[in-house]
């Protein structure tokens, strides 16, 4: 594929052939192959006639490998021979494209979750402008969703990503049981290499029901139905060294959501969340890394019956508070059932050490604290302390955690 600067009128202009290159002269436009070139045509950060940078063509690379829908990308500056009588060359872009269908099938099992199998389909590049459609199942013991997605990456501008998302649930854990759709739509833009900022818009339609138990029997509360609508503002920072497996650096993010419901349930409320992480390598190999982590959250507005009960805190479990059982720290029913808060502080500390190249333990202490009122109270913290063991699979690591 050739952007051709032959004229300062007209934009660069490009043509696909199944990953090899075809030259043309700045007035020909031709479309072979997945990828819109009209849509190429608006990520270029130059237009004909600017002075040559090779920072431009390294971001025209990155943003077309930021779709992940090209299994190589390259741009290049033609020779000097290929230059008009201006001195102006044209600029070759070369793509490969991934397969166009891939299919992804995951299990887990925790103690405090149960087992869980995630079946996922992903199409590429069905309408040509480098965008990703997934369908996503999910049958755990604690929920069951059936979801579908489209991507469309640099929609309406380069680094901003359109996210729609629509699906059906059914939850059940040991706090409630909820069963409803859901519709979103994001919108993230993106500033460098790992900062982001989000906006969007949800829509979910869902019956409740907590749950109550009596003489060790759980019984369905009465149901509730309660349509919800909220908007998100998010941040991200990642200033990490790996996505994965992090030695160095730090992660911040941050999301506020005003919600409204109606229904059996009508409320108007404002839920905030933060995280950050930070990690410190010890040595220069990273055989030793030190690991911490913070997450607060309130819901301002509203009282906790208010709220509904898939709406509100919880802690416990894998990844939050290790050592407790899923949702089981917080406000609970003179039953012993979770009933969830409107607040939420977690914090973690690991002693990260790697054994051999492939092996590596960890020892952690983690806390949690779920309360009913806009900030927990000292009566309502968790802790768990306990081992692990890392796999490195050599793209990320597999964890095993005794709490």
């Amino acid at each position: 594929m050739i952007v051709d600067h032959a004229d300062r009128s007209v934009q660069p202009t490009f043509r696909i052939v199944a990953g090899e290159l075809v030259r043309l002269d700045g007035l020909d436009l031709g479309t072979v192959g997945r990828t819109d070139p009209t849509w190429i045509r608006g990520l270029a950060p130059w237009t004909p006639g600017d002075v040559y940078d090779p920072e431009d063509l390294a971001e025209l690379e990155r943003r077309l490998l930021d779709t992940g829908v090209y299994d190589s990308v390259g741009v290049s500056l033609q020779a000097h021979g290929k230059a008009d009588a201006e001195g102006r060359r044209p600029v070759l872009v070369t793509l490969v494209d991934r397969a166009p269908r891939t299919l992804e099938v995951s299990a887990g099992y925790s103690t405090s979750e149960g087992a869980g199998l995630d079946v996922r389909r992903t199409r590429y590049n069905r309408l040509g402008r480098a965008d990703t459609t997934t369908y996503s199942l999910r049958l755990a013991e604690l929920e069951q969703r059936l979801e579908a997605g489209l991507k469309l990456p640099h929609w309406r501008s380069p680094q901003q990503t359109l996210t729609v998302l629509a699906g059906i649930y059914n939850q059940q854990t040991d706090a409630y049981d909820s069963m409803g759709v859901g519709v979103s739509g994001d919108v993230t833009r993106r500033f460098g290499k790992t900062s982001y900022i989000t906006g969007g818009l949800s829509l979910d339609v869902a019956r409740s029901a907590e749950k109550i138990k009596i003489d060790k029997t759980t019984f369905r509360g009465e149901d509730r139905d309660v349509v919800t609508a909220a908007a998100l503002a998010a941040f991200a920072l990642d200033r990490s060294d790996d996505p994965l497996d992090p030695t160095q650096g730090w992660r911040l993010e941050a999301r506020v959501e005003p919600t409204t419901t109606f229904g059996d349930s009508q409320a108007l409320y404002l839920k905030v969340q933060s995280q950050a992480s930070y990690y410190l390598s010890l040595d220069e190999e990273a055989a030793t890394v030190l690991a911490a982590r913070a997450k607060i959250g309130s819901i301002w507005g509203a009282v906790l019956d208010e709220v509904a009960s898939p709406r509100r805190f919880y802690a416990g479990g894998g990844g939050s508070v290790r050592g407790y059982g899923w949702q089981a720290i917080g406000p609970r029913l003179p039953d012993n059932t979770p009933i969830g808060g409107l607040s939420l502080v977690e914090a973690s500390f690991e002693v990260r050490r790697k054994i051999t190249e492939r092996w590596g333990a960890v020892a952690f202490v983690d806390a949690g604290a779920v309360g009913g009122d806009s900030f927990p109270g000292g009566d309502d913290i968790g802790v768990g302390i306990g081992v692990g063991v890392r796999y490195d699979l050599g793209f990320g690591p597999v964890r095993a955690d005794i709490a």
